[in-house]
């Protein structure tokens, strides 16, 4: 195998492929990039046996092959090679040469046909939406994915889709996050896609630095889906089991809303979490008024108490809850302003947008002590 290909575009898909390569794999091939010569251009795949990330990128092919690389050894060759056109070759030896300039590496790769098979997909169904909404859908929502394998449908994102609209949606037991958005689909079904992949597919938007209208193509399945980003194929199982009856977990009612400028609210949180940390958990405690919030913590390390101003209408209320999952929820709402509904102090926490409904969080109530 022989080629010669522009370094910048080597090293960009090269970086985002490896997000799919383990580190440690009991398998040796796992931890390699596998590199396809074919007519010409080159195909690049990473895959972890859950994640997989293709690539095809022009070049000047002198040799077709395939030849398995280590992918942290790769990485840190191509990028620290000058800007230009890189040449890698390998002989019958699995040997591989890299050159770029008056540079060279040599490096032994691993036979091809140790590597293991890209589950292929027989499409379903066909999702197409703008990066710049996928983006924020994903980022207003995986902040709410379990961390834990304890239920381990919850480790996953549900997707939900009607004629209508996509609800995007994660729990993990504490809190709930939901986005919403209109699309026009011809079916009603959903899947729930692993957090570690979305979490995945997050870093390359970042890395791409994508027009926020270029589109997303997804392709579903009944175990896998795809998503297509900028040429980028990225393939992911999907989780299978019972995701929680979301509807029915959103309360009806409502008792009490408060219009929050959220940088009070983060602001005065923060200033609590000071005396707390893993040793010294304890609740906030908030108490809404007619036009006050005032807030308190108590903790081995201190205490604080503190108010901004608000507007509550309905009755007055004072609540617990838990300091990271309310700043990660006021986070994630992007919003300058916020309304909270809460309907008394054992009910979950609504946080919604002032107007619309295009976001919804949930957070669950710590019962206070007094």
């Amino acid at each position: 195998m022989k080629f010669t290909c522009d370094k910048s575009l080597l090293a960009e898909a090269i970086n985002i492929v490896c997000l799919a390569v383990t580190s440690k794999a009991t398998i040796p091939s796992l931890e390699g990039i596998l590199i396809k010569c074919d007519h010409q251009q080159i195909t690049l795949t990473g895959y972890n046996l859950e994640l997989g990330i293709t690539k095809n990128i022009t070049a000047h092919i002198q040799e077709e092959g395939t030849i398995i690389l280590n992918a942290s050894l790769l990485t840190n060759i191509i990028n620290k090679m000058p800007n230009g056109n890189i040449t890698l070759s390998t002989n019958a030896q699995l040997m591989t040469q890299i050159q770029c300039e008056d540079i060279e590496f040599t490096i032994s790769g691993l036979n091809a046909e140790d590597y293991p098979e890209i589950p292929q997909i027989n499409q379903n169904q066909q999702l197409l939406l703008e990066q710049g909404t996928f983006k924020n859908m994903i980022s207003q929502t995986l902040f709410a994915v379990a961390q834990t394998e304890q239920t381990p449908i919850y480790t996953g994102t549900l997707f939900d889709i009607t004629p209508q609209q996509l609800s995007v949606v994660s729990v993990d037991g504490y809190r709930l996050a939901m986005r919403t958005e209109p699309i026009s689909q011809a079916d009603t079904y959903h899947f729930i896609v692993p957090g570690k992949t979305l979490n995945e597919i997050q870093k390359i938007l970042s890395k791409l630095n994508l027009d926020p209208t270029e589109d997303i193509q997804i392709l579903v399945s009944d175990k896998h889906i795809i998503f297509e980003i900028s040429e980028y194929h990225i393939i992911s199982r999907l989780l299978e089991g019972d995701f929680l009856d979301y509807h029915n977990a959103i309360p009806k009612d409502c008792k009490t809303k408060v219009s929050i400028e959220t940088k009070d609210f983060i602001d005065s949180i923060n200033r609590a979490s000071i005396i707390i940390n893993d040793r010294t958990k304890s609740p906030i405690k908030c108490e809404f008024f007619e036009d006050i919030i005032k807030l308190s913590c108590e903790t081995s390390l201190g205490k604080i108490q503190d108010s901004f101003s608000s507007r509550t209408e309905g009755e007055n209320v004072k609540i617990g809850f838990n300091n990271k999952y309310m700043l990660d929820a006021l986070r994630a709402s992007e919003s300058d302003k916020i309304l909270l509904e809460m309907n008394g102090p054992l009910s979950p926490i609504k946080i919604l947008p002032m107007q619309g409904n295009s976001f919804l969080f949930l957070v669950l109530p710590v019962r206070l002590k007094d």
